[in-house]
């Protein structure tokens, strides 16, 4: 292979250009302009929402989220530790508690554990559930790599507890229940708040950027307003109450525009190509394709082979530095963010599959751009690298 396979890069084969030339010709390249309103509107129709806010990023879509739902000083958010820092960070700007609960073999939060955490540790009084006196307000769930968390089982503690329930959809735009209570909805569009991310690496991209949704419009309204600094009067610059420079750009949404009109194909690439790749890896004892949760379409954002530690004692990063040599981008899947340094001390709870997978997890290229040439010889690459580690 002549030319080196990244992991996942942006795709701009439609009208990006087009609509970003527009939005600089009509003199709206700031936090303000049609294209955001565009963009929103193409999001609620995909997602068959009421109402969307696009904003800066997916952590400031949790942050908001956070703010929406109370969550203030001192009260305890549950939270997964095998993700990315950016869906636990919000909870440390409220100057809460994160608590990280584990995840199942979806790599998601798990459900079974939640509700023991709640039922064996916390208080419940019929109003508030309490964790060593503190209101435990939300739970933060990713679907991780387009995954679906068990949001049926989740909604029912969260109802029974009366948590707000903050799903971070960031790799997970366009991912959906297929059967079941949710059939047909779509990940961050079931829970109190959805929180989406268009970073350069994720299934659409305005370069940064992100979303956020909930069950309730008038929220979205709140948040929206929350985002461009609280303006009550913005001819006379009255602020009410605390806001944040949160909102997105116009040139950002003029990309999201266009990438939006693209994602219906990016997921059927990224399925096509996960099913490609399944059919290399199957048989294959030293590395398993990991699936995704039956009753759903995934979007299939990242494909994770797990590896047989039993027989492969290398180190993540031996592994990764090989497969550079040979001429493709993998990674590891994420350091526990309870082992972080700003995390260190934070209560954990029964932790047991995150620290397996976070040592055994490695993600091969994804792009919606690989071809299939591509894509057999990574297969080929890390099957010929794990044969020749197994061996000695």
């Amino acid at each position: 292979m002549d030319k080196f396979i990244p992991l996942s890069i942006p795709n701009f084969e439609g009208n990006e250009r087009k609509y970003v030339d527009d939005a600089i010709d009509q003199g709206w390249v700031s936090t303000g302009g049609a294209y955001i309103t565009r963009l929103e509107q193409g999001m609620a129709k995909f997602l068959h929402a009421d109402n969307v806010a696009a904003c800066q990023s997916g952590t400031s879509a949790i942050h908001l989220s956070l703010v929406e739902a109370g969550v203030k000083p001192g009260d305890v958010v549950l939270v997964p530790p095998l993700t990315f820092i950016a869906a636990v960070n919000p909870v440390k700007y409220q100057f809460a508690t994160p608590v990280f609960i584990d995840c199942d073999d979806s790599f998601c939060m798990d459900p079974v554990k939640l509700k023991r955490f709640c039922e064996d540790e916390c208080e419940w009084n019929g109003q508030e559930l309490k964790y060593k006196g503190a209101s435990v307000k939300a739970v933060v769930v990713v679907h991780v790599f387009g995954n679906m968390a068990d949001m049926e089982s989740v909604m029912d503690i969260a109802g029974r507890f009366k948590l707000k329930v903050i799903e971070d959809a960031t790799e997970a735009l366009g991912t959906k229940y297929t059967e079941g209570r949710y059939k047909g909805k779509y990940a961050g569009t079931i829970g109190d708040f959805g929180c989406y991310s268009f970073n350069g690496n994720k299934i659409i991209t305005t370069g940064g950027g992100g979303a956020v949704t909930s069950n309730n419009p008038k929220t979205v309204d709140h948040i929206r307003f929350l985002s461009t600094q609280a303006k009550t009067d913005p001819h006379y610059y009255i602020h009410d109450e605390i806001g944040y420079n949160y909102r997105m750009t116009n040139l950002q949404a003029a990309l999201g525009v266009a990438q939006m009109e693209e994602l219906p194909e990016f997921i059927r690439r990224k399925q096509a190509n996960y099913d490609k790749y399944k059919k290399l890896f199957e048989g294959f004892e030293l590395g398993k394709l990991m699936p995704f949760r039956t009753g759903t379409e995934s979007n299939k954002w990242f494909y994770s082979i797990c590896i047989d530690r039993s027989k492969i004692k290398n180190s993540m990063r031996e592994i990764i530095v090989a497969l550079h040599d040979k001429g493709m981008e993998t990674r590891a899947i994420w350091g526990l963010i309870n082992e972080q340094k700003p995390y260190e001390g934070e209560v954990t709870y029964k932790l047991e599959k995150a620290p397996y997978y976070a040592d055994r997890i490695l993600n091969i290229p994804s792009s919606t751009q690989i071809t299939e040439e591509e894509i057999v010889y990574v297969a080929d690459q890390v099957k010929s690298l794990l044969e020749e580690m197994a061996n000695g």
